[in-house]
């Protein structure tokens, strides 16, 4: 999983801050981990953006003013209702060999029969929780769909995973919908004859 550079700065946690920071183009946040204290920090609004925008997951390398550094990955994001601008952030730091939960992105790959039917690819989890040693899991989960036919859904244990030889675990429901084959839309209807009564009236 690839690493990337993120500057933060500490703030105050004081009534009206969070709004003096948005306004000047900063995002509050905290970094925190089990049984230290919560760190409340600011980073830049583009730089924050163009991580959670990302189609991969990362860790990430928070760089302090006075050259301190802590890995950590983004555990939480709030976004504006109306402009859906992130608001807040939280980071999660750990240490060396540490076992963490994180998202991941899913992506997908195959040609199922459904497919060559004319069915979709309806994608129903963008992401999923994973468990495992920051170093095992992957920036992103490359689910194969080839096997689905259409109308059939993938489940969370039905996911493949050979490929990935039990470095993570997946956690949720072994039920929860993943991704499936949608039938194909029907084609436009033929219009419907006029009735003998608008026939009429047309002549009229």
């Amino acid at each position: 999983m690839e690493t990337i550079v993120l500057n933060v700065e500490p703030r105050e946690c004081a009534k009206k801050e969070a709004a003096k920071l948005r306004a000047s183009g900063k995002v509050p946040a905290v970094v925190y981990h089990k049984g230290e204290e919560t760190i409340h920090v600011s980073v830049d609004e583009l730089a924050l953006e163009k991580l959670i925008q990302s189609a991969e997951s990362h860790i990430v390398d928070l760089q302090f003013p006075d050259g301190d550094s802590k890995r950590s990955f983004i555990k939480d994001v709030q976004f504006d209702p109306v402009t859906d601008k992130a608001i807040h952030a939280d980071f999660q730091f750990f240490s060396a060999g540490e076992v963490i939960e994180m998202d991941v992105p899913t992506s997908f790959s195959g040609e199922s029969p459904g497919i060559v039917q004319g069915g979709k690819v309806q994608v129903i989890q963008h992401s999923l929780t994973v468990k495992g040693v920051p170093s095992n899991i992957p920036d992103h989960i490359t689910i194969d769909v080839s096997g689905l036919e259409l109308g059939q859904t993938m489940h969370i244990r039905e996911i493949p995973m050979d490929d990935y030889e039990g470095r993570f675990e997946i956690v949720g429901d072994p039920e929860t919908p993943v991704v499936s084959i949608t039938a194909p839309r029907k084609a436009e209807e033929e219009e419907a004859p006029e009735s003998e009564e608008s026939v009429e009236a047309e002549e009229e």
